[in-house]
């Protein structure tokens, strides 16, 4: 977006997928096919050409019509998948998962090269993850976290045999006449029409767009969070970063060593809490009810960051000791070159790094009547006024803990719906 600001954000980001180890299926209840334990012990390993050209084949494949129908295989899809086979359905004829990206680890297959687990939130574990001999707990800090959690994810879609079809762009969902979703992609020959579906599609193909006056008319470089490449790409340049939240300061960290000068602005003093001491149960529970009130009266989603605070990581302790986590209050306008504080003093800046959030990626729900920018009424995953939709990982929903939860209620609602057709379904 330099030099113009985007009506409307398309991903174009794409890594290599990471491959499955080829392992045998382990069904939910822990045995493993063959009857071996996991070892757990193979490298992280990037496909081959003839691997990827596989993966992409497979939504020539997709059936015209499945029960339950899971768009995206992030952490909130993968979870829904797990606690369906426990409920005895199977993959492909119970239900299916797609996803759009080439390989496995959701969003974070598009996260950049010099990011590391230790530089991000926690990542839970996913619900049966120590069937395949792996933890987020105990994974690797070297390697970026991309590659990591793309061969964490592929693992377990293995274990599980969950079959996920990529990639597999969903373009538009509209319902007939009883009711019956018809999914619409841009890669397969035909519609699939489901009864039930779970939309897992996250956030990171709808990032906030700064709607500060001026933005139009800087000349530098500006760009939201997932189009960050590499630090290196702001070297020697005067950064301006904008946000509170967990990409803000990571970008922070990561740009101030090769950028000629960096300022960071928030709209608010950001709050740091001791990483030690966790999150506090009350801090948690008042997160989570803001979370759901707005859900359920379909406001726009509150920051979540606001709400808990930031944990001081040593990284972040390192930050601050260099004396570069001195944060600034938003500035009033962009200029061509710069900016104008509120008090009308301009700053020069050759660089705009927006890391200012995200909102639910539900574009391809729109014909539903649903827009996650001006808020969608949701109940325990339900999606009040469309009957057999679910989201999963929406509102409370959305941190990595509160998934695994969610989605076995999801799980449970979507076979009851499937059988009665009551909706909501009953608590």
């Amino acid at each position: 977006m330099p030099g113009t600001r985007a009506a409307a954000y398309t991903l174009t980001v794409t890594r290599d997928p990471v491959p499955t180890d080829g392992g045998a299926r382990r069904d939910p209840a822990g045995a493993r096919g063959d009857g071996a334990p996991s070892t757990g012990t193979a490298p992280l390993e990037r496909p081959t050409a003839s691997e990827r050209t596989v993966a992409r084949d497979a939504s020539a494949a997709l059936p015209d019509s499945v029960p339950i129908l899971v768009v995206g295989a992030g952490q909130a899809g993968l979870s829904v998948g797990y606690h369906l086979l426990r409920r005895g359905l199977e993959p492909a004829g119970d239900f299916l998962i797609v996803d759009r990206g080439p390989g496995a680890g959701g969003a974070w297959q598009h996260r950049w090269d010099t990011l590391r687990l230790g530089d991000a939130h926690r990542i839970a574990d996913l619900p049966g993850m120590g069937e395949t001999g792996r933890s987020f707990d105990s994974a690797p800090t070297e390697p970026p976290a991309a590659v990591v959690v793309g061969d964490y994810y592929a693992r377990y879609e293995d274990a599980f045999a969950l079959d996920v079809a990529r990639p597999v762009d969903v373009t538009d969902v509209r319902t007939d006449a009883d009711g019956t979703f018809v999914v619409s992609t841009a890669d397969a020959r035909a519609d699939v029409r489901t009864r039930v579906l779970v939309a897992a599609v996250g956030t990171w193909g709808s990032p906030r767009l700064p709607d500060v006056p001026g933005v139009e008319d800087f000349r530098g470089r500006q760009i939201v969070t997932p189009e960050f490449r590499s630090p290196a790409d702001f070297a020697g340049l005067r950064v301006a970063i904008v946000g509170g939240g967990a990409s803000a300061l990571g970008f922070l960290r990561e740009v101030s060593p090769v950028a000629t000068g960096v300022r960071w602005f928030t709209r608010r003093p950001p709050a740091f809490s001791d990483p030690a001491k966790g999150l506090s149960e009350d801090l948690g529970r008042e997160s989570v009810r803001l979370q759901d009130e707005a859900a359920r009266a379909g406001r726009e989603l509150p920051s979540i960051v606001s709400t808990t605070g930031m944990p001081l990581t040593p990284r972040l302790r390192a930050l601050r000791d260099a004396g570069l986590l001195e944060r600034s209050p938003m500035f009033a306008r962009v200029v061509t070159d710069g900016v104008v504080h509120a008090d009308g003093t301009f700053e020069p800046f050759d660089a705009i790094i927006w890391a200012i959030g995200f909102h639910a990626d539900l574009g391809p729900l729109r014909s539903l009547g649903l827009d996650a920018r001006r808020g969608v009424r949701v109940a325990d995953g339900h999606a009040l006024d469309v009957p057999g939709l679910f989201l999963a990982g929406y509102g409370p929903q959305a941190s990595t803990i509160s998934a695994n939860r969610g989605a076995r209620r999801i799980a449970r609602d979507a076979q009851r719906y499937l059988s009665d057709g009551r909706w909501p379904p009953a608590r």
